[in-house]
């Protein structure tokens, strides 16, 4: 006791030197600290190799709003992670320091000043070396968070996993929403134009001039039909040839997912990807040079029982390993 204050010792497994997640051994899953996947917070440790960063920010959205309340939620189905990842036989949390950044609070009201809060915020670990996997929030925050990646490694590789193009120019007049911001990261040339594909693309879109712009910009179209018909291995092949050995970074809106799978976003479509699909694309994409990875547009209010946000947590838990693989190698 000390001041009238209780000491209150959370048990956690240490493994390789690292603080790792709270020993469900010890403190049932649904008790403790709702961290993303019970990891300590990044003041709780020295350092962080890899740091899970949420984005409670929505104001960029066409439909439906709700993706702020994602990185809570997010966190909250990833107490059933576990510190193994046997599908790429790694343990992700003692292979490195893995840490929860906690949330980057962005004014709701101007998306300009959000969109440079972040880049500042995802900068201070970009230069400090610290690899992050954002959890947000609405998919304007991509446009920022590759600015911060592009400013230590220069124009990156993009993979985008998406029901939509995201590269359409303004809605409204607005330049920066969550249907614009792989159009910016274009015409700022962040991105390497020779390593740019969509994966999981479907619906209806404005005109034809919305894929004439994509060719124009670079982008490969792997539709989620594509992904059905030619397969998990083949798909995987293409992506990796194009990619090659450039720094990656890799955007998931968890509404490539088929609403079966993800019904709590913001503008679902049918005919989506399954979860299995999407898990073992990251899989086999492993040894590519990933150096930056977000999860967009879960929207907790449209879900039930937690099917898209347990999803959510999962595609985080296999970035995080993806790091660990690089590590390891």
């Amino acid at each position: 006791m000390s001041n009238g204050r209780a000491s209150i010792q959370i048990p956690r497994i240490t493994e390789g030197g690292r603080v790792g997640p709270i020993d469900s051994s010890l403190v049932p899953r649904f008790a403790g600290p709702a961290t993303f996947a019970r990891l300590p917070m990044l003041g709780e440790v020295e350092s962080a190799d890899v740091a899970v960063l949420g984005v409670p920010f929505d104001s960029g959205v066409s439909y439906r709003p709700g993706a702020r309340f994602g990185p809570s939620a997010i966190r909250e189905a990833s107490r059933l992670l576990r510190p193994y990842n046997p599908a790429v036989d790694i343990s992700p949390f003692a292979a490195m320091q893995v840490a929860d950044a906690g949330d980057v609070a962005l004014n709701p009201f101007n998306i300009n000043e959000a969109i440079e809060t972040l880049e500042g915020a995802s900068g201070e670990f970009a230069k400090a070396g610290t690899k992050l996997v954002t959890i947000g929030g609405d998919h304007t925050i991509a446009l920022p968070l590759l600015r911060s990646v592009a400013s230590v490694h220069g124009p990156v590789a993009l993979l985008h996993f998406d029901a939509h193009l995201d590269t359409w120019d303004t809605y409204f007049g607005a330049e920066y929403t969550h249907g614009t911001p792989f159009r910016r990261a274009v015409e700022e040339g962040i991105v390497d134009t020779e390593a740019l594909a969509h994966v999981g693309t479907r619906g209806p879109l404005y005109g034809k001039k919305d894929l004439e712009d994509d060719r124009r910009f670079g982008f490969g179209i792997y539709t989620s039909a594509d992904v059905f018909r030619r397969g998990v291995d083949e798909i995987v092949d293409a992506l990796r040839e194009r990619i090659g050995n450039r720094p990656l970074y890799v955007s998931i809106d968890i509404d490539v997912l088929d609403p079966a799978h993800a019904p709590g976003t913001g503008t679902p479509e049918a005919g989506g990807m399954t979860s299995r699909e999407l898990l073992e694309i990251l899989r086999g994409l492993r040894h590519l040079n990933l150096v930056g990875a977000d999860v967009v547009e879960v929207a907790p209010a449209y879900d039930h029982a937690e099917i898209t946000s347990v999803a959510a947590s999962h595609l985080a838990y296999e970035f995080v390993s993806w790091y660990a693989g690089l590590v390891s190698k």
